[in-house]
């Protein structure tokens, strides 16, 4: 009876998603959130960004930077595309960018230490654009929620067969199941897409696909110790560096073409 309940409550849980197909062809699960409220939340969290960290008033950077975003973006699926992009350079010597779910692009000054030239950092921001136009972050929101209700289902049947104690421990030890066991390959996965993603938008817009192999190079130089990649939400960078130049010489020719094309961009 109590599987049956069980199978009935998460059926219940999962009905308003959905699955589809992300751009390299990967079934996904989505649903979890609209469309509407994952902008409201891009525009939320960008907003509480910029009133936390301190914005850059560098004008030639800021130029340099919404240059490569525009370049990208022009490349993108049309209702990509009518989406109204917004770029924000941040004081920060951590090398890092981020895209949200609608047209948030944020790009830290430290970028600059590693991303040494306009394709080198149409890598990184095409990376992050990735995430946003493949629906990771609907994707994960969705994950996130069926583990929760799964979880909190569990637990509440396991209280009423066996106590508070058993309900505490399915939380627990199911918590800790579903982040190294579900939650954090989904996110391996989603990283290695966003690469193959975001290499090819770069190639279409006039960057050169090699150099994702050369800002992952700089990024793994100026890198720290990292924990083993089976506990880690990011690919091991020698093989993120091994995959971009396995798919680089296949993009050389879509390279060519957004060149003869025009698209050249010109932005530092």
């Amino acid at each position: 009876m109590k599987s049956i309940l069980l199978g009935v409550l998460v059926a219940v849980a999962v009905a308003g998603c959905a699955t589809t197909t992300s751009p390299t062809g990967r079934r996904q699960v989505v649903g979890g959130v609209s469309q509407q409220q994952l902008d409201q939340l891009g525009a939320q969290a960008f907003a509480e960004t910029k009133a936390k960290q301190k914005t850059s008033t560098d004008a030639r950077q800021n130029a340099y930077v919404q240059c490569v975003v525009g370049a990208l973006v022009a490349q993108l699926p049309a209702q990509w595309r009518q989406t109204r992009w917004e770029t924000a350079l941040f004081v920060d010597a951590e090398p890092n960018a981020f895209a949200l779910p609608g047209g948030k692009v944020g790009v830290n000054s430290g970028i600059f230490t590693v991303a040494k030239n306009q394709d080198q950092l149409a890598a990184v921001i095409g990376h992050e654009i990735g995430h946003v136009i493949s629906r990771h972050h609907e994707e994960r929101i969705t994950r996130q929620l069926g583990a929760q209700t799964g979880l909190g289902i569990l637990g509440a049947l396991a209280g009423a067969a066996y106590g508070d104690g058993a309900a505490s421990a399915v939380n627990q030890f199911g918590g800790m199941t579903a982040q190294t066991m579900f939650l954090l390959p989904g996110s391996r996965t989603q990283e290695s897409e966003a690469d193959v993603v975001g290499q090819r938008l770069m190639a279409e817009a006039g960057f050169d696909p090699s150099q994702a192999v050369n800002l992952w190079q700089n990024m793994m130089a100026a890198g720290g110790n990292r924990s083993p990649q089976w506990l880690s939400t990011h690919p091991d960078p020698a093989n993120r560096i091994r995959e971009l130049q396995r798919d680089a010489p296949a993009l050389a020719g879509v390279y060519q073409q957004a060149r003869q094309a025009g698209r050249i961009p010109r932005c530092g």
